[in-house]
C-alpha cells in the first residue's frame, strides 16, 4: 500500500478557526485520511497521510475552496510516501500555538523571518563561510531525543525538552563570555520549519544580525539536497519514528520512549 504523507503549514492569523474546525474535520473523514491538523490564532499546521488521490484533494480543496483559498493556498508543504498508514486516527485541534513558545510578542504571521535555500546552506557549509566570509552557525531548535536521531555536523543543540526552553536557553548562552553565537552568521533549523521560524524571529527582537532559518526545515533540506553535512536520520511525529535523506523510513528501533512521544498528545512538537 503506498501512502501520501504531507506535512504543511502557514503562520496566519485565523480569528474564525472555531468555525473552520469541524468543517476540516468532516472534510478529512470523507477522504478517510488520517493525522493532525492544528488551527491556532497564528496559524494552521497538518500532518496528515492516506491514499495518494484523497490527499491530493484535499491539498487542492484547501487550495480553492472559497473559505479557505485566500489563506490556504500557499502552504509549505512537504511529502514523502511510506508502506503503511503511520496514524491511528484524524483529529482537528485548537491550540493557543500551532507551536508553544510562550512569547506572545513573537508573531510569524505579522512577518517571517529571513530564509536561507538548502542548496544556498550547503554551499556555505562545504566552503566553510557565507558569501561574506563570515562563520556558520547551525543552531538545532530541536528537542533532545530528536536530536539524538540526527542533526547537522557540527551544530549547537541546547538540549531542550520542549521548544517553550529555546528563548531562556539563548538569552544563557548570549550571556557567557565565550558566545559561541556571537559575530557569526545564524541558521536555524528544524523538522519542517516552524520552531526555526519562531527561533529566527526572537533572535531577530535581541537584535542578532545575520539570522536565517532554514526554508522548509531538514524535510525540505533532503528533498532539495540530499543527506550532505547530515548525520543519522530526521525524528518524525508519526509511527514512521524517523526518515532517512530519501525521505524514507528507516526501520529502526528508536525504543519505547520514541514510541510514547509520538503517540502523546501533549508533546511539544
Amino acid at each position: 500500500m503506498n501512502i501520501l504523507n504531507v506535512a504543511a503549514y502557514k503562520f496566519i492569523g485565523i480569528p474564525d478557526r472555531e468555525k473552520l474546525q469541524p468543517i476540516l474535520q468532516e472534510k478529512c473523514e470523507q477522504l478517510k485520511l488520517k493525522g493532525t491538523i492544528l488551527l491556532a490564532d497564528e496559524g494552521i499546521n497538518l500532518t496528515l497521510a492516506g491514499g495518494e488521490a484523497p490527499v491530493r484533494a484535499f491539498l487542492s480543496y484547501l487550495a480553492t475552496d472559497e473559505i479557505f483559498a485566500h489563506r490556504f493556498n500557499d502552504l509549505e508543504i512537504k511529502e514523502s510516501f511510506s508502506e503503511h498508514q503511520p496514524f491511528g486516527k484524524m483529529v482537528v485541534r485548537m491550540p493557543k500555538e500551532i507551536i508553544t513558545m510562550r512569547h506572545p510578542m513573537i508573531r510569524p504571521e505579522s512577518g517571517r523571518a529571513a530564509t536561507i535555500e538548502p542548496k544556498t546552506l550547503k554551499k556555505w557549509l562545504a566552503q566553510g563561510h557565507d558569501d561574506g566570509g563570515r562563520e556558520v552557525v547551525l543552531l538545532d531548535t530541536r528537542n533532545n531525543y530528536e536530536v539524538k536521531v540526527g542533526t547537522f555536523e557540527g551544530a549547537i543543540d541546547f538540549d531542550i525538552v520542549n521548544f517553550s526552553q529555546f528563548p531562556e536557553c539563548v538569552q544563557e548562552s548570549l550571556a557567557k563570555e565565550e558566545n559561541p553565537l556571537k559575530e557569526k552568521t545564524i541558521v536555524t533549523f528544524c523538522t519542517g520549519g516552524i520552531r526555526c521560524e519562531k527561533a529566527a524571529l526572537y533572535m531577530n527582537e535581541l537584535n542578532l544580525p545575520n539570522v536565517y532559518q532554514l526554508h522548509g526545515g531538514i524535510l525540505n533540506y533532503f528533498e532539495q539536497v540530499g543527506g550532505d553535512h547530515w548525520n543519522g536520520e530526521c525524528f518524525v511525529f508519526d509511527e514512521r519514528v524517523a526518515v532517512d535523506p530519501q525521505l524514507k523510513p528507516t526501520k529502526h528501533d528508536y525504543g519505547k520512549q520514541a514510541e510514547k512521544i509520538y503517540r502523546s498528545p501533549a508533546v511539544d512538537k
